[in-house]
């Protein structure tokens, strides 16, 4: 870390975090959508839909719904704000570098995850992973799917 760096708070409930479940950003249907995938987690019940609207290589829009704990919906949110408007290829690259993070691969600080750096106390609680990386899992199939199609 350098010292313009500041360090990455591991607080698992950030005041960010808490923001996103509270108010969750592109949460709804996408009636419009080209590709859509879910993501269930039967150990706990997280269950999220995520739908994306692509126009070539460009997510013209992205939106997730459904139910979860704090992390996993507070996750979903800051991927779809993250990404909408955002090239396929920066969404993969954005999804390799959250999940190194919080695989303990990767240090927070080297990530530049802007606001999902606030997620990576998540890595000091296993069984909280999956909650943090469902939407994204589900994001994965809607891009490989539409990729197959292709």
């Amino acid at each position: 870390m350098n010292e313009h760096q500041q360090p990455v708070e591991l607080d698992l409930y950030q005041d960010v975090v808490m923001d996103h479940k509270r108010s969750p950003r592109r949460f709804g249907p996408l009636p419009e959508a080209t590709q859509r995938a879910r993501g269930h987690n039967p150990s706990c019940g997280d269950d999220v839909e995520v739908a994306v609207l692509r126009d070539g290589s460009t997510l013209r829009d992205i939106r997730f719904q459904g139910q979860g704990c704090a992390i996993c919906i507070a996750s979903s949110s800051m991927m779809s704000e993250a990404l909408y408007g955002r090239d396929v290829a920066f969404a993969r690259d954005l999804q390799q570098r959250f999940r190194a993070v919080l695989t303990g691969e990767l240090e927070p600080e080297a990530a530049q995850l802007g606001k999902l750096t606030s997620l990576a106390g998540v890595r000091r609680y296993p069984s909280r992973i999956k909650c943090a990386l469902l939407g994204w899992h589900a994001l994965m199939r809607t891009l490989d799917d539409a990729d197959a199609q292709a």
